[in-house]
């Protein structure tokens, strides 16, 4: 679109764009879409809180669906309905928050409201609203949050030395002095055993990089392909696109959460239960192995 002189483009960029600040602190698109999810959220629930009854109308029926058959999923991952209900609340509100995010940056009418700035010869238009979850800073916050978060799940489920002992794996080295006499090959496992849980410490550092990158790459792909299909196409061919990444969203959403649920659920498993140890039998001088 054309403007005396200047030419005014819409780009969409990798980061997000500032809006406004206050203080030292810079507001973005992408925050304020963030905020704008949480408010969602929380007159929705509000909304359904007030309306609660012991028969349930329509709505409450259908939100009863929705939650008993995500606690069911939960259950598929844990296998335990205890654990299930301590980490529910979490990964439910988790998927719920990045399934708003992700539809929320695909509402055209939202992304029409904005400011032109001026860089040089041309014009940019910056919207005021951007999905967070196409915000890599918004993504990364959220894995490494959960990623922690499971690790202090875990400690108060299993205890601190044991989930110390998964990436310091203290014991296998002490293992050295205590059996090499009884048996030989714990010079060999032990020290394997130890690099195994340094392994597992970079590991809990992947997962951050995993679950971050996977979910700010497939949102900001389809903001990318949708404002491309619309300038090529204008407002017709892009509607099946649309569609395309509503699924996505749903699924991107669904992804994250699931493998948070399996993150919270490995780390309140104590492994040090599966390890066989072996004893020396003093009758026969043989030995067996005797499960913990």
């Amino acid at each position: 679109m054309e403007n005396n002189t200047q030419q005014i483009s819409h780009e969409v960029t990798i980061y997000a764009e500032p809006i406004f600040q206050i203080g030292n602190f810079q507001v973005t698109n992408s925050l304020i879409t963030s905020w704008f999810a949480v408010l969602v959220i929380l007159v929705l629930s509000v909304a359904i809180r007030i309306k609660l009854k012991k028969i349930p109308g329509k709505l409450q029926h259908i939100f009863e669906i929705i939650l008993d058959g995500a606690l069911s999923l939960v259950d598929q991952v844990t296998n335990n309905r205890k654990i299930s209900e301590k980490i529910f609340p979490l990964v439910f509100t988790l998927f719920v928050f990045i399934l708003v995010n992700n539809w929320l940056g695909l509402l055209p009418i939202l992304g029409s409201f904005g400011f032109v700035m001026n860089e040089g010869a041309h014009s940019v238009f910056v919207p005021f609203l951007r999905s967070g979850t196409a915000d890599i800073n918004t993504t990364l916050a959220l894995s490494i949050v959960f990623v922690l978060g499971a690790n202090v799940f875990g400690i108060f489920t299993i205890g601190l030395w044991k989930t110390f002992n998964k990436y310091v794996n203290l014991k296998a080295l002490g293992s050295i002095f205590t059996k090499v006499w009884k048996d030989p090959v714990v010079l060999l496992v032990a020290p394997i055993n130890f690099f195994v849980g340094l392994l597992e410490l970079i590991g809990e550092m992947a997962k951050v990089a995993s679950l971050s990158f996977r979910l700010f790459g497939n949102i900001f792909a389809g903001e990318v392909l949708l404002v491309s299909m619309g300038a090529i196409f204008a407002f017709v061919v892009p509607g099946p696109f649309l569609f395309l990444e509503i699924f996505i969203g749903l699924i991107q959403a669904l992804i994250f959460a699931l493998l948070a649920t399996v993150y919270f659920t490995i780390a309140a498993q104590d492994h040090s239960e599966h390890e066989p140890a072996r004893s020396e039998d003093h009758s026969g001088g043989e030995h067996k192995e005797v499960h913990a």
